[in-house]
């Protein structure tokens, strides 16, 4: 099932918002990106705290009281993977404050961690993770493909696809020898052991 997740982050442009799922779930302030592009969500959540207007409608409302241990975001992902989400896209999660755009980058993890897929959606960026096993990605003209180390090793099997290939190469969580690289056809990413950050921006 293919789920929206609207933060409360800004979209200046919506331009490259995929509207179609099965199901929207808004995050606090992020009910304003579904008015703006006059969609009903299905769910709306969390604690209101940067949201003061009237709740627009909506198949349920979840109310979180301010003092908890996750973010209105977490808050929308729990139930997302309730529901039955198995991919999920994120939009209004980047820009602004680094520490939400973080804890944004850790729920991904969470995401994966319980078995759905998910990843971050801005105007020049689509970031994602990568665990054990092998995925493509395609090329997307004048864009960068960086592959990050978030576990404190990542073999690579092979990458290839790329500019700068690997093969049997393990990166480390505190060197950034992965950034910048670039899509030639199709990129095909094997990773044998630990979890990846996948950033693709545009330039």
């Amino acid at each position: 099932m293919k789920t929206i997740i609207f933060a409360g982050g800004d979209i200046p442009d919506y331009s490259f918002v995929d509207t179609a799922a099965d199901f929207v779930i808004c995050a606090d302030r992020g009910v304003i990106h579904a008015e703006k592009l006059e969609i009903i969500p299905d769910i709306v959540t969390g604690d209101f705290d940067s949201y003061t207007g009237e709740v627009p409608a909506c198949g349920e409302l979840y109310r979180a009281v301010p003092e908890k241990d996750d973010t209105d975001t977490m808050l929308a992902v729990k139930l997302a993977i309730e529901r039955g989400a198995t991919y999920i896209r994120l939009y209004g999660a980047t820009g602004g404050r680094f520490d939400h755009t973080f804890a944004n980058i850790q729920t991904i993890i969470y995401a994966h961690e319980n078995g759905c897929k998910m990843s971050i959606h801005d105007s020049g960026n689509i970031i994602t993770v990568q665990g054990k096993g092998t995925e493509k990605y395609e090329k997307y003209k004048d864009w960068y493909f960086s592959v990050f180390s978030l576990t404190e090793k990542l073999h690579i099997g092979k990458m290839t696809g790329v500019k700068y290939p690997l093969r049997d190469y393990t990166l480390t969580q505190s060197f950034p020898l992965g950034v910048s690289n670039e899509i030639i056809s199709t990129a095909v990413v094997t990773i044998e052991k630990g979890l990846a950050l996948i950033v693709r921006s545009g330039r």
